[in-house]
């Protein structure tokens, strides 16, 4: 497997649109170019095939899938990292989903300068219109919060619903990715 020549490290709050980024990115340069990676993907796997969908299950055991992430990361930190990238061959790489300060250490010591952390951000307001509610335990856990703080983002992608203004940020972005290839 080929190293990727560029890895984006989207992280940002429930509900602030990572995944939408993450897959604007993926069509624009295409699926023989980008592939999107999910480290929560791996987690889900393991903890229940019912939990990678989008339903109400998910939300209920949510907390206690957190734990459990956890607990995994405490004894491997890369753990989640290596089988999220498993497979890839793509040369640009967009982490949908990267929330520990942990994750970010992985995919620098492993991959080096082609890494660059994005930070996907709206607003409370904009946040609500997308169904999100503040759930205790896990709103304000590591999880949502691990990369609050401690990270100099290279990018910070705002989402709050412009259109406009969302594809100038991402065509910025774009630009840079191909200049990489």
């Amino acid at each position: 497997m080929a190293a990727p020549r560029a890895v984006l490290l989207l992280s940002g709050k429930r509900k602030s649109g990572k995944d939408f980024v993450a897959e604007e990115l993926r069509s624009r340069l295409g699926p023989d170019v980008c592939v999107v990676l999910r480290l929560s993907g791996p987690l889900k796997e393991r903890y229940a095939e019912r939990l990678l969908d989008a339903s109400s299950y998910k939300e209920t055991y949510r907390q206690d899938m957190i734990r459990w992430g956890e607990e995994k990361r405490r004894a491997d930190p890369g753990f989640f990292c290596r089988t999220a990238v498993q497979g890839a061959a793509q040369p640009v790489w967009v982490v949908s989903d990267t929330r520990r300060l942990s994750d970010v250490e992985w995919f620098r010591d492993v991959y080096g300068d082609a890494v660059q952390t994005v930070r996907v951000v709206a607003t409370e307001e904009t946040r609500k219109r997308r169904n999100w509610v503040f759930v205790a335990g896990v709103d304000d856990a590591e999880s949502e919060c691990g990369l609050d703080q401690g990270v100099a983002f290279d990018w910070v992608i705002t989402n709050d619903g412009d259109e406009v203004a969302l594809d100038e940020q991402l065509e910025t972005l774009l630009r840079w990715l191909r200049g990489q290839l």
